[in-house]
């Protein structure tokens, strides 16, 4: 039998809704084929959810520095983390308040299928919660690019790659795919 992963590292979970007591294992809306869990993120991994509910997006992020040289070329940056939105979604991201809650690392084990990503099989209280009001000012003080884009879809194009992470979310939000062009 496999021994059991346990996070040492704060788990995480974002909300807008700040009077969560319990978190109860549920099949997500996004992915009805999961069984039923208490999802978490690792805080290296936290970034993901700094953005609105619902609201469609892209991160791409190198792993290590040897990845970096070849992710600076590809995004003509040099940062270590990209992330982008839609020109639509940029006042509720300035407007946007989350509530950041640390959840006890005890019952989670990784998921396999996302890097970084938690789950529990069993109710899970959290331990605190910290109110986040300026979402703009996470990423800058992360040294994250924020991009503001008219469509993502290009840039989700670039970002797959097995030559650094990446994280596409609610794409299903994002403005139509344009036609491709011959």
């Amino acid at each position: 039998m496999a021994a059991r992963v346990v996070s040492s590292l704060p788990l995480y979970h974002f909300s807008g809704d700040p009077t969560i007591e319990r978190f109860v294992p549920h099949v997500p809306r996004s992915n009805p084929l999961q069984p039923p869990a208490v999802w978490a993120i690792d805080e290296a991994h936290a970034p993901l959810y700094w953005f609105p509910r619902d609201c469609p997006r892209i991160a791409a992020y190198t792993r290590d520095d040897r990845e970096q040289l070849w992710f600076e070329r590809a995004f003509a940056t040099h940062a270590r983390r990209v992330h982008a939105i839609e020109a639509a979604w940029l006042d509720r991201m300035r407007t946007a308040t989350l509530y950041r809650y640390e959840l006890p690392p005890a019952p989670f084990q990784p998921w396999a299928e996302a890097a970084g990503q938690w789950i529990a099989h069993e109710p899970v209280e959290p331990l605190a919660v910290v109110r986040l009001d300026d979402l703009l000012a996470l990423h800058t003080a992360a040294a994250i690019e924020l991009r503001v884009v008219p469509s993502l879809w290009a840039l989700a194009e670039l970002a797959v790659s097995d030559d650094w992470e990446y994280s596409l979310v609610r794409m299903a939000n994002a403005v139509p795919r344009p036609d491709v062009r011959p």
